[in-house]
């Protein structure tokens, strides 16, 4: 068959010579085509880059002042309840002086009376 092309050796080199720089150009770079907007666009997305930053800067500095309000409203709870056990103390500490001060004058009164009678008054005290 190689016959029927009538090709020499010299023919075959050239040919696979120039199918090499085929191979070779196909594989080459190609001039790119830069974009006029490139900067621009590299603006904007610095832009939107930084917009994002400061939107989420201020989402944590939002829930960093809610988290602080939230604090602050356990903190007055805590203190309300305190000062109401405090207050709830000294009244009850209030009852038992009044009622001692009132057992004392009972007593007191008892002390001017016959011995049977303060003996009859112990006996309800106690009892």
């Amino acid at each position: 068959m190689s016959h029927l092309k009538n090709t020499g050796f010299s023919d075959r080199i050239s040919a696979a010579a120039e199918a090499k720089k085929a191979m070779l150009a196909k594989m080459k770079p190609k001039p790119t085509v830069t974009d006029p907007d490139f900067d621009k666009r590299e603006e904007l997305r610095a832009a939107e880059l930084e917009a994002v930053r400061a939107a989420r800067a201020a989402a944590r500095e939002a829930a960093r002042l809610e988290q602080a309000a939230k604090q602050e409203l356990i903190l007055a709870a805590k203190r309300a309840e305190r000062k109401e056990r405090k207050a709830d103390a000294a009244a009850e500490q209030r009852m038992r002086k009044e009622e001692k001060a009132a057992q004392r004058e009972q007593l007191r009164s008892l002390g001017r009376t016959s011995k049977s009678a303060r003996a009859h008054e112990w006996g309800n005290l106690i009892g």
